[in-house]
């Protein structure tokens, strides 16, 4: 086959896709861009690099089309190019749960006990709000839930939790999430609400997951 074939043309571009996402840092930074649209700034802050660290790995995903970016002033604004990076991102975690000895490790040490919090699927969530059985509670922090939440949800971000739980009640169950599979503040509220004797779950998924299933969402004015 000719080294300059069409083909194998289309196969070096899908491998410049590929090489984008072979960092840590830039998966951590889709999964902070799956909230919501951000500045270089906010996102630095919250992955614990300098902004030149994060612009750069940004960069290198908007030229190969992760990515999407707008100035405003002197701040730069970046989002998810589009929904299929979010399928993306779940296929390249499916394989590695799949097929790879240390992510099952990992996942078997620090997530195998959350069959214990009874996760509660998209399905079964949207059911029980229609019936007014739960409060939903979004545990990310406060910029997050206010680019994107499930509908009717209460943010209390989970440093918060303790001291804001009077403003949960006491009858009726809570269903907690965040940010989406690997994000462990639902988890964690989870364990925090079961040990001051509420009835509480977790959401099977995240934000990201449920709004990319074209189930409603609500927004900040």
């Amino acid at each position: 086959m000719s080294r300059d074939s069409p083909k194998l043309a289309l196969f070096a571009q899908f491998a410049t896709v590929a090489k984008a996402l072979s960092h840590p840092l830039r998966l951590e930074l889709l999964e902070q861009l799956a909230q919501g649209g951000r500045s270089v700034e906010v996102l630095a802050d919250r992955t614990g690099v300098s902004i030149a660290n994060a612009s750069q790995h940004l960069q290198q995903m908007r030229r190969a089309g992760l990515v999407a970016a707008r100035r405003e002033g002197k701040y730069v604004f970046y989002r998810l190019a589009d929904d299929a990076v979010l399928g993306l991102l779940a296929s390249l975690r499916h394989i590695a749960e799949r097929n790879l000895a240390e992510v099952e490790q990992v996942v078997r040490s620090y997530f195998d006990d959350r069959d214990s919090l009874e996760p509660v699927s998209r399905a079964e969530l949207a059911r029980r709000v229609r019936s007014g059985r739960v409060i939903v509670l979004d545990v990310r922090p406060q910029d997050e839930f206010a680019l994107g939440h499930l509908p009717g949800a209460i943010n209390i971000p989970l440093g918060e939790l303790k001291r804001r739980l009077g403003e949960l009640g006491v009858h009726r169950e809570i269903v907690a999430y965040c940010r989406g599979p690997y994000c462990v503040y639902a988890d964690d509220a989870v364990r925090l609400l079961r040990g001051r004797g509420l009835k509480a779950s977790r959401l099977d998924v995240g934000y990201p997951e449920w709004e990319r299933a074209g189930l409603p969402v609500e927004r900040a004015s």
